[in-house]
This record gives structure tokens, C-alpha cells and sequence, in this order.
């Protein structure tokens, strides 16, 4: 089965991404992105799948990805359960790190940990533990602080003393039989543009269908209409600066997400979320809490 691209949203003024999230969750499915990530377990047992790779996971568990190494974690929950806070991620572009490199001739010591997670690294608990604490604090800090966090979580990957390669030295992603499909390019664009209006009649000329077989596609590849799927998006990423950006305004959030007026985002967020984006906040800066002191 072709995996699906995921679409990591960098905010703009930020050099990679660093969130968390529940379960379910839009990301749980078998997907891969161009990016670099960095994937900590906080709550829930399950199965995961790096590449050509099957194991169990369990509450810590720390896994490093290369760019487009297709991923995915399923949680062993009841059905109709949800868990407010399931994983920590960071996701950081090849090109943010490459041009550190060039700058930076200390960067050279990481060379080694991001060849080696194009193939994706389990990391050991002790390694774990000491990045948990590092994670946790990135996801809220701003500015130059949350460079300093990422560095330090960077360099304890480079130096973790045990470490599992996952995917097999055979496994091979072909890149370019799934990004020449429509769909994915389509994907690909909705990304790099996700604030701004896409319609769907310029999606199906770029890649070359009519619109009408395009709707189909689409609707077929991700279970609902470009309309919803990118109201979704965008929703997501609101969600992400709801929990990452506490003094942020709900208003600010409307329009940085893509969002033309304040009561369609909140009639939006309502529907998807059963809340308004301030009871989200709110309820899950709680839950957060008490899963930390967990």
C-alpha cells in the first residue's frame, strides 16, 4: 500500500515544528513526509511501522525518521476512547539542517545520526528519559530558547549510547512513482500554500485531470472533499498554536490559519472539535497537566 503524504506545517518565523498530539489523530495512518522527525510516546501500547519494520511500542519509546521514510503508530485503545495526549514530535526540513551545516562546522558531529535515521533509530530508555524533559519544554518555547532545546535534544541522539536501526538496508521508498500521482502533488501543493484559497478547478489543471475526476480522486485518497480536508488542515495547525503559543489570540489564530472571519473559524472548530477553540485550550492545558505529573 502507497503511503500517503503528511503535510507538516513550519509556522512562519520558526525554523522546524514542535507539537504533540492525542489519539486518534489525522497523522495515524501509513504516510511519510520530506521531513526529519523526532517521535516520543508519552501515553498508550501498540504497533508500529517504520518502513519495512513491525515492532510493539510502549510509553517512552523514542524514534528518530529520516526524510520520507514512511511511519505510522496504532494505539491498543477501546473503541470510541481517546487519549488527550499520546506523543511528542518535532519534524525539521533537510534544508533548515543543510543550511546550518554550511554555516556551522559543529553541525558536522550530527552527520552520522541523520544518515543513519533515513533508515529510522529506536533509541534506549536512558536516552529517552533525558529527552522527554527536553521536548516537553520545546513544544512551548519561543525564540532563541527553543534553538537551544533543539540542539541539546539533537546532540543526545548523536550521543545516545545504544540505538536500533529499523528499516532494512533493502527497503527503498519510490519517491517518484508516488509523487508523480496526481493526488500527492496535489498534497504537496495544499502544503506548502494550506492559509491561503486553493480552489479545487486550479488543483485538477495543475495535475492535469478535470475537475470532476479530480473530486473523485481526492474524495476517494482521503475520505472527504478538498474543502473539508483543508478546513481540517487548518484546524490542526489552529489546535497546534492553541497548545504551543498559550498568550496568542483566538482571533490572531483565525486568520493565520487561513481562516476570512472569526465566526466561520469558530463554527469550523466547533464542529470538529465538539468545543470552542478557548474550551480547547483550556481543557486540554488540563489534561496536559495531569498527564505530566503522571
Amino acid at each position: 500500500m502507497q503511503p500517503d503524504l503528511e503535510l507538516v506545517h513550519i509556522r512562519k518565523g520558526e525554523s522546524f515544528a514542535a507539537w504533540m498530539h492525542g489519539y486518534p489523530f489525522r497523522t495515524v495512518r501509513w504516510h511519510y513526509h520530506p521531513e526529519y522527525e523526532i517521535h516520543l510516546v508519552v501515553a498508550t501500547s501498540g504497533t508500529f511501522y517504520i518502513g519495512d519494520h513491525v515492532g510493539s511500542f510502549q510509553p517512552g519509546q523514542l524514534i528518530m525518521t529520516g526524510p520520507n521514510l514512511p511511519q505510522n503508530w496504532i494505539s491498543d485503545i477501546a473503541p470510541g476512547e481517546a487519549v488527550p495526549l499520546r506523543s511528542l514530535v518535532i519534524q525539521f526540513p533537510e534544508a533548515f539542517i543543510e543550511g546550518a551545516s554550511a554555516s556551522m562546522a559543529e553541525m558536522e558531529a550530527l552527520r552520522p545520526l541523520l544518515d543513519r535515521s533515513r533508515r529510522g533509530l529506536l533509541f534506549d530508555d536512558e536516552t529517552s528519559a533525558r529527552v522527554r524533559p527536553l521536548m516537553e519544554r520545546l513544544v512551548e518555547a519561543q525564540g532563541l530558547r527553543r534553538l537551544a532545546l533543539f540542539w541539546e535534544i539533537l546532540d543526545h541522539l548523536a550521543n545516545a549510547p545504544e540505538y536500533e536501526v529499523l528499516a532494512s538496508l533493502s527497503f527503498e521508498l519510490d519517491l517518484t512513482r508516488i509523487s508523480d500521482g496526481g493526488i500527492n502533488r496535489a498534497l504537496s501543493y495544499l502544503r506548502e500554500h494550506l492559509t491561503e484559497q486553493i480552489e479545487e478547478a486550479g488543483l485538477a489543471e495543475m495535475v492535469g485531470q478535470s475537475q470532476s475526476a479530480f473530486s473523485r480522486a481526492f474524495k476517494r485518497h482521503t475520505g472527504t472533499t478538498l474543502v473539508r480536508y483543508r478546513n481540517q488542515l487548518r484546524i490542526d495547525l489552529a489546535c497546534q498554536m492553541l497548545l504551543t503559543v498559550p498568550e496568542i489570540k483566538v482571533a490572531e489564530i483565525c486568520y493565520e490559519v487561513g481562516f476570512s472571519n472569526l465566526s466561520n473559524f469558530n463554527r469550523h472548530f466547533l464542529k470538529l472539535k465538539g468545543m470552542s477553540p478557548s474550551q480547547f485550550r483550556a481543557t486540554f492545558a488540563a489534561q496536559k497537566a495531569m498527564v505530566m505529573a503522571d
